[in-house]
């Protein structure tokens, strides 16, 4: 069949990474791409033809998250080696190693003010991480399996997660305690996220399901049943009218949620497909999966004039204007079962001139600081950072240290020979990895302190509450 002016296309292939695609994200600007992938590296892609491609080298095992930061300053990691890092997504690749967690971390995710950062570990908590000082601020412990996704709602007052022990959890960060609790799962949900005005979460679930659910009501709105295999992740357009999930089954499927129904099934990929997401605009989005290969698809579909609704639900970003209970539809839960109408669009027999990019690839490796959970340890400032950190937050610093000097100066170290940029005398490397090794062991210890601290007091509680019930029972009684 052919395919109609409105239907998603499939406009290039990104060819570099060596395993499975895990994330994708894109820059706010729409310029870049970032993916990680299984054989460790963090890739930035240009859109822009016979671009270079860079390649960050610094994990040590999987990379399995990767988001850019609201204003594009900053690229976050999450890796199976158990360390967050951030990156200046440039071509010196500078980074700064976050070790916090005790097992690997599954997702980073930040504030939509980019002051925060959550992330998600196989350690059963969510660690909550100020950016403008590097510092931990304050984990969430009440899963009682691994945490597979976290993330922040648009007005950074709530995070949703969602664990292999089958529940999602709301979080309200104001007073660090979960305020909601969604369980009916056959298995469990591998992805989770909130709809662009904050009203809805949408879960991907590992028993072939997408069900969204409205946190006001506390209410399932819509089932939706279209996948052969698991689905691993999920993306809102920006209007919050459509929704695309990834499965394992190797499809790509959209919804139009308005409707409440399935409208096109994607195959572009073989294998599974962990990761899909829309561009911050919605003119585009990407996936990628187990073939390696990174997919960048232009939407087509919505057409229809959502500048208007991005800009009612940007105004929602404020305390002020809390949602609006009829801006989600239906109001009824919507299984999606049995024989589907969908349109079915295959790139391989649809796109005859499609573009390859395998563009030359530079690689590019960290020479970072690390920031534990509690101390930070910087290395020596090189030229020119010591009025800015890299990693300070732009938009709280003051004018003398705007992206725009930053950039200039930039622009002047990468001019500097590489040795230069990077010489620091062995003895002080050789203390300062010492010193960072006791640093790790102290943190490990901490982080399970805190969690046998929090068991404690579970256990005490329902000591207390097991108590009171014995002494209501005498009361009774006598």
């Amino acid at each position: 069949m052919a395919s109609a002016p409105e239907d998603p296309v499939l406009q290039r292939y990104f060819k570099g990474h060596k395993a499975a695609i895990t994330s994708a994200d894109f820059s706010p600007d729409g310029k870049q791409l970032a993916t990680g992938s299984w054989d460790t590296f963090l890739m930035l892609w240009s859109f822009k033809p016979q671009a270079r491609a860079f390649r960050y080298v610094g994990h040590k095992d999987v990379v399995t998250s990767v988001q850019f930061s609201p204003l594009g300053n900053l690229l976050a990691s999450a890796s199976r080696d158990r360390t967050v890092r951030l990156w200046i997504p440039d071509k010196r690749g500078k980074s700064s190693e976050f070790k916090a967690h005790t097992a690997p971390v599954r997702s980073v995710d930040f504030s939509a003010d980019g002051q925060f950062l959550a992330t998600a570990s196989e350690d059963k908590s969510i660690k909550v991480w100020n950016m403008y000082r590097q510092r931990f601020l304050y984990s969430l412990y009440r899963h009682t399996h691994w945490v597979r996704c976290a993330k922040f709602s648009p007005d950074g007052r709530l995070i949703v997660s969602c664990s292999e022990d089958k529940t999602i959890k709301i979080w309200d960060t104001t007073n660090k305690q979960c305020v909601n609790n969604f369980s009916d799962f056959v298995g469990f949900a591998n992805f989770v996220d909130f709809n662009p005005n904050g009203t809805c979460i949408a879960s991907a679930g590992s028993d072939h399901t997408v069900k969204i659910w409205d946190i006001r009501v506390n209410k399932l709105l819509q089932h939706y049943q279209v996948h052969s295999g698991g689905v691993n992740c999920v993306s809102f357009h920006p209007s919050g009218n459509y929704l695309i999930t990834a499965s394992s089954d190797g499809m790509l499927k959209i919804l139009d949620l308005l409707e409440g129904r399935l409208i096109y099934t994607l195959q572009g990929h073989t294998g599974p497909v962990f990761t899909v997401t829309f561009s911050k605009g919605g003119e585009l989005f990407t996936s990628g999966g187990a073939d390696a290969q990174v997919l960048l698809w232009r939407t087509n579909f919505d057409e229809l004039n959502c500048k208007d609704v991005i800009k009612r639900n940007l105004k929602r970003l404020h305390f002020d204007s809390p949602p609006h209970l009829l801006d989600i539809y239906p109001r009824t839960p919507h299984p999606q079962e049995g024989k589907i109408e969908t349109v079915e669009i295959n790139p391989k027999l649809d796109v005859v001139d499609l573009q390859t990019s395998t563009p030359p690839v530079v690689d590019i490796l960290s020479f970072d600081s690390t920031t534990t959970t509690e101390t930070t340890v910087h290395t020596l400032p090189d030229k020119g950072e010591e009025i800015c950190g890299y990693f300070l937050n732009p938009s709280l610093m003051s004018s003398e240290c705007s992206p725009t000097t930053l950039k200039k100066k930039t622009e002047e170290m990468s001019d500097l020979p590489y040795e230069n940029q990077r010489s620091i005398p062995l003895a002080v490397t050789d203390a300062l990895e010492h010193i960072m090794e006791q640093l790790n062991v102290l943190t490990q210890t901490v982080s399970i302190l805190e969690q046998r601290l929090t068991l404690t007091e579970d256990k005490l509680k329902d000591c207390l509450e097991n108590q009171q019930r014995l002494f209501n029972a005498i009361q009774q009684k006598s």
